[in-house]
């Protein structure tokens, strides 16, 4: 279950957001959760291939072979995010305002504006990377720091872009299907790319130094709760409704992801997140 970045899209939520991006964190905590979520992959083994032809034509299509050390993890998080994130993320949402949270959810996603210039000019995507520099500037300017999206209304919408997403236009594998501590649902070239992208973060870099840490602290802090106060009853209607909570979860993840990267959707029998997509962009 993803903790820190849920991707489920909101068919209600907040109103006058963003649709959901990535959103910054600090490089040592991130690269020591990856690398956890890898040492216990190594530990607890893979799955044994079924001998039946359907059964293993399943098999590969799941592309996880990593499935007991992932479900072990999912459920780690899971615990952790009923006992501490859920909670703290239902009180931010009982004691901030809606308009507060949107204002939030904003300045957090003007943050990350640098950083997805960055991938979609290391993707060629030149177009895209003039429009986030505008956008940018609008909503540094007359957004006032980000706090309203004013750059959608002038024709500048959200392009963001990622180094697995960058990875993966120079032609890198996926790898098979990894779940990572309170990150979630990934693959090994998503996680080298959230690596990257918290030590490349031009936000994270310059709050990386004395005092300006606790900064860099608050930001991931703040970007953890304001995903996971968005998605608090999506989440729970869609665990109460599978059978395969991890199945489900799994599958979702792998059509978000492919839809993003502009590749041909996974035929599984589970919806995709971006099924019933009215999430609205930000003011």
């Amino acid at each position: 279950m993803t903790i820190v970045r849920a991707e489920v899209v909101n068919s209600g939520g907040i109103p006058e957001r963003q649709t959901p991006r990535r959103q910054g964190v600090s490089g040592g905590p991130l690269l020591g959760l990856v690398m956890a979520g890898v040492v216990t992959a190594s530990v607890l083994g893979c799955a044994t291939p079924p001998a039946d032809p359907a059964a293993k034509a399943e098999f590969e299509q799941n592309n996880d072979p990593l499935e007991p050390a992932n479900r072990y993890v999912f459920e780690v998080n899971r615990f952790v995010d009923f006992l501490v994130i859920k909670p703290w993320a239902d009180t931010y949402r009982r004691v901030v305002p809606d308009y507060g949270r949107a204002r939030v959810h904003n300045i957090l996603g003007n943050m990350g504006q640098p950083l997805d210039l960055g991938n979609e000019l290391l993707q060629g995507r030149f177009s895209d990377g003039v429009t986030t520099t505008g956008r940018f500037l609008v909503n540094s300017t007359l957004g006032v720091g980000g706090i309203f999206d004013v750059a959608t209304d002038f024709g500048l919408p959200d392009k963001d872009g990622d180094f697995g997403q960058t990875l993966y236009s120079w032609g890198v594998p996926d790898g098979p299907y990894l779940v990572l501590p309170l990150f979630g649902p990934s693959n090994p070239r998503d996680a080298v790319g959230l690596g990257v992208d918290a030590y490349g973060d031009p936000v994270g870099f310059g709050f990386s130094y004395g005092k300006l840490a606790l900064a860099n602290d608050a930001h991931f802090l703040a970007a953890a709760t304001d995903q996971r106060a968005e998605y608090i009853e999506p989440l729970e209607a869609l665990e109460k409704s599978s059978i395969d909570f991890y199945a489900q979860e799994r599958s979702m993840a792998r059509q978000h992801r492919a839809k993003e990267l502009g590749q041909p959707m996974v035929d599984t029998p589970y919806p995709s997140y971006d099924s019933d997509d009215q999430a609205k962009p930000a003011k």
